[in-house]
């Protein structure tokens, strides 16, 4: 498997230094990349991973297409939203029919303003009881706050609803045709029947983490909700996959 990477998921590399302030915080992957020789870059006020000393850019593009590679993507924001009114509040908020949404299934909407215009795309996952919501690094403080400020509206309004910022998970996507492979030698589980754009609960060498079959590379990959505390061992192991 490639040396961890790194993705932008889709924000332009000239973009980086206008969204960034600063690199002040660094991911639980921080000494693992740095201990596979990576140079780092600030983006969103966080320090993450531009290239390998062993692997270029085209390298490990070339990698992710040919094989699977890690991104290390816990800089985007993971929200969890609970409540009898959680698909009221949050179906005000984004452009997605949510209670209809079958559990495990996710969707791809966008947070709109009160005019109709884009302020972030995300991805909305179906749970049991409750709504997974992940998105980008670039916007987590403004869309944290936009979804606090309206939930205290309807929290005003008698609605049971409440937002909640995981914390105590990190997020890494593997990416690539060898992904499912790779994951399964991990997970002891077929994920052949796996849908995309669909989202479970799986054992990663004996830790249960909420794993999606999604991605923003264009192939086939998975994005791992792993606990803090275990996102470097199960990274590294990972990356003993020869693929």
């Amino acid at each position: 498997m490639a040396a961890i990477t790194r993705t932008l998921h889709g924000v332009p590399r000239t973009s980086v230094r206008l969204m960034s302030t600063g690199a002040t915080k660094r991911t639980a992957l921080y000494d693992l990349h740095a201990k596979h020789g990576a140079r780092f870059g600030p983006f969103a006020g966080w320090a993450m991973p531009l290239v390998y000393s062993d692997q270029g850019a085209l390298d490990s593009h070339l990698h992710t297409r040919k094989h699977a590679s890690i991104f290390d993507v816990s800089h985007m924001l993971q929200t969890r939203i609970v409540g009898a009114d959680r698909h009221r509040f949050l179906e005000h908020l984004v452009v997605a029919d949510l209670k209809e949404l079958p559990v495990g299934g996710s969707t791809l909407s966008l947070f709109t303003n009160d005019k109709g215009g884009i302020e972030d795309d995300t991805i909305i996952t179906q749970q049991q009881d409750s709504l997974y919501v992940v998105s980008n690094a670039g916007c987590a403080d403004k869309d944290f706050a936009h979804l606090n400020k309206h939930a205290k509206i309807f929290q005003d309004q008698g609605a049971d609803v409440e937002v909640r910022k995981i914390e105590d998970h990190s997020l890494i996507a593997l990416q690539g045709p060898s992904a499912q492979k790779a994951l399964e030698q991990l997970a002891g589980i077929d994920l052949a029947q796996m849908a995309f754009m669909t989202g479970q609960t799986v054992d990663i060498a004996g830790v249960p983490c909420h794993v999606a079959r999604s991605g923003y590379t264009g192939e086939d990959g998975f994005e791992l909700s792993i606990p803090t505390g275990e996102v470097v061992g199960i990274t590294a192991r990972l990356l003993e996959n020869p693929e």
